[in-house]
């Protein structure tokens, strides 16, 4: 995997940290290791008509073989599916963001959908879905290819909601700071191919889902919603949630009327774990963020730093864990613990933002500004954020590079960086200050990569 015109994102880390040179090469070897095609055609093989999948194998004769791949990493997923199956495939869906498709592939339809908000293309998305798996029978195989952000591009409301309903529901959530687990327990219950209800449309095939994670900890349940998963969360984690945000008075009445009927009992729940429906269907984990910090931590040992991989399931509010990463710098920087310079500590995960104000940004951009003023006087420190699919946000960047010398260029150009963290526009910020990681689409997504480097 290639970044889109490497020397701009690499021109700006080495204005920002000329000191850091393997940085770099390590967030490229993270993005290889996150490079959806070689991971899927790492856990799929054919031999004769047998399809091996992570140790299960599938006869391929007389079943019709059908491939959905779904999220930001779909294409290359599915292009690697392709390879290996050629004219065995019966037929075949990509539904991804814009910008995120490819050339033609023979025996798949490619269908682009809103992203991070749904949009009416969404709705098609459901659709298609459902033409794909019309009249399913237990010799057939669905081959689901799921990457991140498959939420969005995959809507299909609950009887009695509308896509405006849901739109809104993602937006106030979002807004409120809603951790991925949080949301996904509301989206579950007011659609129905979430949640389980992808693999209960499709049976009596059998489904086997490869999984590039883009969820701390991995659980399946919560990556793009779990279509294909066992749904632990019930109604009242739903209703939970907006109350505990504050939402109930903000939400569409339909979707508060919807949620009380399952909490009273009156509408079915997900399919829960221990059902029946789950003896036929099958899960591979093929990429994570952990394999990508792996990765980029080896490229900067290589160069001979030291440091090491601090968590690969950061969480948080963006602005607080800013304040607890700059202490882990500041406490590197003058007394050389956990490690000694040079160091690099990587992370992995993925914080949240409360949107207050009515700017523009990413939970990566507005992570790196609200450490601004915490790494003022840390000489040779550098916090360094980066979405792993390419995009921070509704913004074209990645994420922002942070040092001990943003403070002082700030004030020299008259902007103040606690001014923009109170409107919530970090993208304007970075944007003035020549600080925002720009790569292009990536065709991956396992999370987002922060970096805590100490010269």
């Amino acid at each position: 995997m290639t970044l889109q015109d490497p020397s701009a994102w690499q021109v700006v880390l080495r204005t920002w940290a000329p000191w850091a040179q393997p940085l770099p090469q390590a967030i490229q070897a993270a993005l290889q290791a996150a490079d959806p095609e070689h991971a899927v055609r790492s856990h799929l093989h054919r031999k004769d008509q047998t399809l091996w999948v992570d140790g299960h194998s599938y006869a391929l004769a007389p079943a019709r073989v059908r491939v959905l791949a779904l999220g930001k990493a779909a294409y290359p997923m599915a292009r690697a599916a392709h390879q290996v199956l050629g004219p065995l495939l019966h037929q075949g869906l990509i539904v991804t963001k814009d910008g995120y498709t490819g050339p033609d592939l023979p025996g798949f339809r490619q269908h682009a959908a809103g992203h991070p908000v749904p949009d009416t293309r969404s709705l098609e998305s459901a659709r298609l879905v459902q033409a794909l798996l019309r009249d399913p029978t237990p010799e057939d195989l669905l081959l689901v290819l799921l990457s991140g952000g498959g939420s969005a591009l995959l809507v299909d409301p609950a009887p009695g909601l509308t896509l405006e309903d849901v739109q809104t529901l993602n937006r106030l959530l979002l807004r409120a700071g809603a951790t991925i687990h949080e949301i996904n327990a509301v989206r579950k219950h007011v659609e129905r191919l979430k949640g389980g209800g992808l693999a209960r449309l499709a049976a009596p095939a059998r489904v086997h889902t490869l999984v590039l994670s883009d969820v701390p900890g991995d659980d399946l349940s919560v990556i793009a919603s779990g279509p294909t998963a066992p749904d632990p969360s019930t109604y009242r984690d739903a209703w939970e949630v907006l109350a505990r945000y504050g939402l109930l008075e903000q939400a569409p009445p339909a979707v508060v009327a919807h949620l009380k009927a399952g909490l009273e009992g009156r509408l079915p729940e997900t399919p829960k774990p221990g059902e029946a429906l789950w003896q036929r269907v099958a899960h591979t984990l093929v990429g994570s963020v952990r394999l990508a910090a792996e990765a980029a931590w080896r490229a900067m040992a290589t160069a001979g730093w030291r440091g090491g991989i601090l968590t690969t399931t950061l969480q948080g509010e963006a602005r607080e864990v800013a304040r607890v990463l700059a202490a882990i710098l500041q406490e590197a920087a003058r007394w050389h613990r956990p490690f000694a310079p040079p160091a690099c500590m990587v992370l992995g995960g993925e914080t949240t933002v409360t949107v207050r104000g009515p700017g523009k940004g990413g939970r990566n951009q507005e992570l790196a500004l609200a450490a601004v003023p915490y790494l003022a006087g840390l000489e040779g420190a550098a916090l360094v954020t980066l979405a792993t699919d390419g995009t921070d946000g509704p913004t074209d960047a990645a994420g922002a590079v942070a040092t001990d010398q943003t403070l002082a260029r700030a004030r020299a150009r008259g902007l103040d960086p606690r001014r923009y963290l109170d409107r919530n526009d970090s993208y304007a910020f970075w944007e003035q200050m020549g600080g925002l990681l720009k790569t292009g689409p990536t065709r991956t997504n396992v999370n987002d990569l922060v970096f805590l480097c100490v010269k």
